[in-house]
């Protein structure tokens, strides 16, 4: 061979390298390309190296396809979620009554993202809302599960006690349980979506998505707390 390698101990990539280095053998050797005959991934023919090349050409553009059409799809999954979030935002703001606030909130998020279920308690309130459904008395084990987490929990209903909040509590399989956080980041309530498919909310799924409505929810409910 023109590159001095002699014959005995040559690899396969010893070849490679050699071509990946020489990339003008070809262009010296042009009638290599209509000589060489692989065997067609898609059948037991030959194939010459051109005709691979094109083949391979092809199953790439239509893997770069696929992806952009799953990008597509999920650029819009998230417009759609991003507007049913809106809409709740917007209820919150027109929402004059504080009081009215958290049931407005998970009657909304019900309606919006088709949730079974949805309760939420707030502690440390205003001494004006004491008295409301959605300041009842939380334990500390609750309070103390809430402000260890670092993202919303997701996954199996292993019978927490906030999933007891919620109307038919002996349905739920799957929770989604999201903290509540004022500006210096103290954990002030839990907001609980419950469903009775034990899917719906897994261990592995995102949690951006339902950060992002804990932060929003905590802007509109902090107003229970001044």
């Amino acid at each position: 061979m023109s590159n001095g390698l002699g014959t005995q101990g040559i690899t396969e990539q010893d070849i490679a390298d050699y071509l990946a280095h020489n990339p003008a053998f070809f262009e010296r050797h042009a009638e290599l390309l209509s000589t060489i005959q692989l065997t067609s991934p898609h059948g037991q023919r030959a194939v010459s190296l051109q005709e691979r090349q094109m083949q391979m050409l092809r199953e790439r553009i239509k893997g770069l396809e696929h992806r952009i059409v799953d990008m597509i799809r999920h650029g819009q999954e998230n417009v759609t979620l991003s507007d049913r979030l809106d809409r709740c935002m917007r209820s919150m703001l027109r929402t004059q009554d504080a009081a009215a606030l958290p049931a407005a909130l998970t009657s909304q998020l019900q309606h919006e993202f088709m949730i079974p279920q949805a309760a939420l308690r707030v502690w440390d309130v205003s001494r004006a809302f004491s008295g409301e459904s959605f300041a009842r008395e939380v334990g500390e084990e609750v309070r103390g599960f809430a402000a260890g987490l670092t993202a919303p929990y997701c996954g199996v209903n292993t019978g927490f006690e906030a999933a007891r909040w919620l109307e038919e509590s002996h349905s739920i399989q799957s929770l989604a349980m999201i903290p509540l956080r004022d500006a210096s980041g103290s954990v002030f309530g839990l907001l609980v979506l419950g469903s009775p498919d034990p899917t719906r909310y897994s261990a592995d799924m995102g949690t951006e998505f339902l950060s992002r409505l804990g932060e929003l929810a905590s802007a509109a409910l902090s107003r229970l707390r001044h």
